[in-house]
C-alpha cells in the first residue's frame, strides 16, 4: 500500500472563533487517526474576516476512508464544517 496526502478544510462558525484552538484539537484527532505524521496548516481567507484552516497531512492508504475523522473534526467546538478537499497518492 502507498501513502496518501490528504487535505481537509475546516470552516469555523464565525470570524471570532479561535482558530488556534481548532488547530490544536484537529492535530490531536488527526494524530490519533493516522499516527505520527507531518502537517502543513494554512489559513484561507474566505469573506468578511472569516478564515478557514486547510490541514494537509500524510497517511497510509490502507487506513481507508477519512469519514470517521471528518465526523470527529466537525464535533470540535467552534467548527461549522470539515471536509476532505484533496487526496493524492504519494510517489517515492
Amino acid at each position: 500500500m502507498a501513502k496518501v496526502v490528504v487535505t481537509i478544510k475546516i470552516m469555523p462558525e464565525s470570524p471570532e472563533t479561535d482558530l488556534r484552538a481548532i488547530e490544536k484539537d484537529s492535530r490531536k484527532y488527526i494524530e490519533k487517526f493516522v499516527g505520527e505524521t507531518e502537517f502543513k496548516i494554512e489559513e484561507e481567507n474566505i469573506a468578511f474576516g472569516l478564515k478557514a484552516l486547510n490541514i494537509t497531512f500524510v497517511m497510509d492508504e490502507k487506513k481507508g476512508s477519512t469519514d470517521a475523522l471528518e465526523d470527529q473534526l466537525r464535533n470540535i467546538d467552534g467548527v461549522n464544517s470539515a471536509e476532505v478537499t484533496d487526496v493524492r497518492r504519494s510517489i517515492g
